[in-house]
């Protein structure tokens, strides 16, 4: 049987489906394209499932052209893409169980059904300007780019698993971040992956059904091309006299937010930060920065002499520290606090506070509620427990660092978030201090490492990761992974700091290529329709 005739009667089965069977196709379609994402990397699922999603549209009819049936097949494919892509953000609510079990199920299905509306509008848009023959591919990439550019962008943005990503393994494949960023290669990833279903389209509406796949194929070798030879033509190069350690403590969460566990968490801190990796070494003496995870205290690190005093202890001269560390809001000293800030301190070897961030981009329902005063009144609280919620920072900088170059602090999920770098205030590394455990040993810390090390890609800039269970890492400018340590592991990790590049194509300009690629797709797909 050829290729041909199976894409046929796939589609046949696909067009066919109606009620609940179409909706579990969808269910099933979306559910299996998690597979090409982190820790999997298995891309070539998508040739299977986004034709589907062609043929879904294919098959939509009824009211306002058939938008309404789209929605609901597109709405259908991303609650499975997400539940199964997502499925770990209910091991948040098993931290205080006690207090957020409950929520557990709301989360893990709510969270998927609100995404899914964002598929649901790219369906239905390219049901809206829906053509025959090859064309519909391009339409169907633009809209669902459109639709996964607002999924990053509205009620604060959550671009996770933007479809982008699976076009981030192999490295050399990677490397077009550096040219077109995660938008532009999630328009090229829906139109690549969803040619296949032009197989299927009668010789008269499609005389020539192999060219989509065929173009795809030449495209995808010929960024992993051009990747390649990037990454042959420019090794790992490091800045001078920087001596990084990274302290991945491996705190279970009930610990870090038990303020009766400060001791035993300082000691294993300070325990780890000195530990001897090698028979030559010197512990933190050899380091000339101590690295430490987010929010690592269960206390105000400010308001805790002791602890700053056994941090001056540790540091010799010429290492600093830099770490994650909650800050009181403007309260004064012997008062409740009601709001308070995620922050990174820089701190001297004399215990000094050198400089301070503040993160800018809150995790609703984590850090924060929506409708703060009207959700904590009928008894709902984040859950970090922070009655009135953080307070954000006013504005993404960089950081200035002795002996070594500036760096721009990302706390947590910032690092998700494509053009995180101010052009104006270009550092030379990126730091990602998180606090992964929250998602346990799953799916989530690995998606979350991805994404950070794709960023490192777009905007030509290393970035150094310390994450409270992992996974840390040194990563360079091209995407290498320098050094890591495992999700799960208790350790430190020594490295070198590698050199930043110039900036990349997508640091200077942005999503102006993804743009170009959505325009130009709208016009090839409305001049069909005017012909026809």
């Amino acid at each position: 049987m050829t290729f041909s005739r199976i894409a046929h009667n796939a589609a046949h089965a696909v067009l066919l489906a109606s009620g609940w069977r179409r909706a579990g196709i969808a269910f099933l379609a979306g559910a299996c394209s998690v597979l090409a994402m982190a820790p999997f990397g298995f891309w070539p699922i998508l040739f299977l499932t986004f034709p589907v999603l062609v043929w879904l549209v294919d098959g939509s009819a009824g009211r306002f052209r058939g938008c309404g049936a789209a929605a609901v097949a597109g709405w259908c494919f991303g609650f499975g893409y997400f539940v199964a892509g997502l499925y770990w953000i209910g091991h948040a609510f098993l931290v205080d169980a006690k207090t957020f079990g409950w929520l557990l199920p709301i989360a893990v299905s709510g969270l998927p059904a609100y995404l899914g509306l964002f598929t649901a509008l790219g369906l239905a848009l390219a049901r809206l300007i829906w053509v025959g023959g090859a064309e519909r591919i391009l339409a169907l990439a633009a809209t669902l780019t459109l639709a996964e550019w607002l999924r990053g962008k509205l009620l604060s943005g959550f671009p996770w698993n933007a479809f982008g990503y699976a076009l981030a393994q192999p490295l050399p494949l990677a490397q077009s971040f550096a040219l077109i960023g995660l938008w532009g290669l999630t328009f090229l990833a829906v139109a690549i992956f969803a040619a296949p279903a032009v197989f299927a389209d009668e010789r008269t509406i499609t005389p020539r059904p192999w060219r989509p796949a065929i173009i795809g194929l030449v495209v995808l070798a010929g960024l992993t091309g051009y990747g390649a030879v990037r990454l042959w033509q420019n090794p790992t190069t490091f800045v001078a006299d920087v001596k990084l350690r990274i302290m991945q403590p491996n705190l279970q969460q009930d610990q870090k937010f038990n303020y009766g566990a400060k001791t035993e968490v300082m000691n294993r801190y300070l325990r780890l930060s000195d530990l001897a990796t090698t028979p030559q070494s010197s512990g933190v003496r050899d380091a000339t920065h101590l690295i430490w995870p987010e929010s690592a205290f269960p206390f105000l690190l400010a308001r805790e002499p002791e602890a700053m005093a056994q941090i001056a202890d540790l540091l010799p001269p010429g290492t600093v520290l830099i770490t994650g560390a909650i800050r009181a809001g403007d309260t004064p000293p012997g008062q409740r606090i009601t709001q308070a800030y995620n922050s990174v301190y820089v701190i001297d070897h004399d215990g000094s506070i050198l400089g301070i961030y503040d993160k800018v981009h809150l995790v609703p329902f984590g850090e924060y509620l929506p409708l703060q005063n009207l959700l904590e009144r009928i008894g709902l609280v984040a859950l970090t427990k922070m009655r009135g919620g953080f307070l954000a920072g006013d504005r993404r900088r960089s950081m200035t660092v002795p002996r070594a170059p500036k760096f721009l602090p990302l706390v947590c999920y910032e690092a998700i978030f494509p053009g995180a770098v101010p052009p104006e205030d270009r550092p030379g590394w990126l730091l990602n201090v998180t606090n992964d455990g929250w998602f346990g040993i799953s799916t989530g810390p690995h998606q979350h490492f991805q994404q950070a090390q794709m960023l490192a890609i777009a905007e030509g800039l290393p970035v150094v990761r310390a994450a409270n269970t992992g996974i840390s890492a040194v990563v360079d400018p091209f995407g290498r992974i320098v050094r890591a340590l495992p999700l799960g592991a208790e350790g430190v990790l020594d490295s070198a700091l590698p050199r930043a590049t110039a900036p990349t194509i997508y640091a200077r300009y942005g999503d102006s290529v993804a743009l170009a690629l959505g325009v130009l797709a709208l016009f090839l797909v409305m001049r069909r329709k005017l012909r026809a």
